[in-house]
């Protein structure tokens, strides 16, 4: 008698006792499925997410404007990266959690990119790192994969370079398309489990994420890719000036102002705490 295999659980919404894996990623990509990644830094908000059903949760360097306040990705170390990685890690239980590894963590050499990438494993239990650049890292993605490093690469406006590419500007288009495009596939032979295109033209996007056998996420690169990446704050509406591809999706900044305020207004009052708020 003929057994009839269950239907793949799909990733984003779908329940599973374990975590989400890159085999789950390129099983994704196989049936043509759409999948989100937001980011995240600590417990309570990567709980929600995780039971809102997002099948990846991305540790960014981003943590460097929206947790500390620098106003670029530079500044942030491992050293404040690896606690909001553990805590990520410590609030969710289905997400993979990716960690970015930090400027000046990887550039110098893949050894130096195995010393960093071990610390987000060992120390904070991380799933996967993401890591920027196309050829120039090369090296350090095949030694990360071969050490049992899962590596996602990351091409376009590469944030950790913007002093070289010359401010936030918009990766690939004309000529620099085919060296993109080159970048993506010399990625995937090193072995990169997936690939985020930034800021990028939508039909390279497109195209590339057709030349791949590895998922692309995209972030400004169009619909054509096969997931999508935010920071949680900009779709959230916590970022006054968010870049022209970030949809705001609720008024986070306004709600929690006016219930601040309210709390505020209440404890000038007297009226909080209320008899129900105290013990007796």
């Amino acid at each position: 008698m003929s057994s009839v295999s269950a239907a793949p659980a799909a990733l984003y919404g779908g329940t599973s006792g374990r975590r989400v894996t890159v085999r789950d990623l390129a099983a994704a990509k196989e049936r043509h499925e759409k999948w989100p990644m937001v980011t995240a830094y600590d417990a309570m908000t990567a709980k929600v997410f995780d039971e809102a059903g997002i099948p990846v949760l991305l540790v960014g360097d981003s943590a460097a404007m929206v947790v500390y306040g620098y106003d670029s990705t530079l500044p942030v170390t491992v050293d404040d990266l690896v606690p909001l990685t553990a805590a990520v890690v410590r609030g969710s239980s289905r997400a993979m959690v990716v960690a970015d590894l930090p400027f000046a963590s990887y550039q110098a050499s893949p050894q130096q990119a195995l010393e960093t990438a071990a610390r987000f494993m060992k120390e904070a239990g991380a799933h996967a790192v993401k890591l920027e650049g196309g050829h120039r890292v090369l090296s350090q993605v095949e030694l990360l994969v071969s050490a049992g490093v899962p590596v996602m690469a990351h091409i376009g406006l590469t944030p950790q370079s913007v002093n070289v590419i010359g401010g936030y500007r918009v990766q690939g288009r004309g000529q620099s398309g085919d060296e993109l495009m080159a970048d993506a596939k010399a990625l995937e032979h090193a072995g990169a489990f997936a690939v985020v295109l930034e800021c990028v033209p939508a039909e390279l996007a497109e195209r590339v994420t057709a030349s791949l056998s590895i998922p692309t996420i995209g972030i400004g690169a169009g619909s054509g890719t096969d997931a999508q990446v935010l920071v949680w704050q900009d779709l959230m509406g916590l970022t006054p000036r968010p870049a022209k591809f970030v949809k705001k999706y609720f008024d986070l900044a306004g709600e929690m102002e006016r219930a601040v305020r309210a709390y505020a207004d209440e404890v000038v009052s007297g009226a909080f705490p209320a008899p129900e708020h105290s013990y007796h």
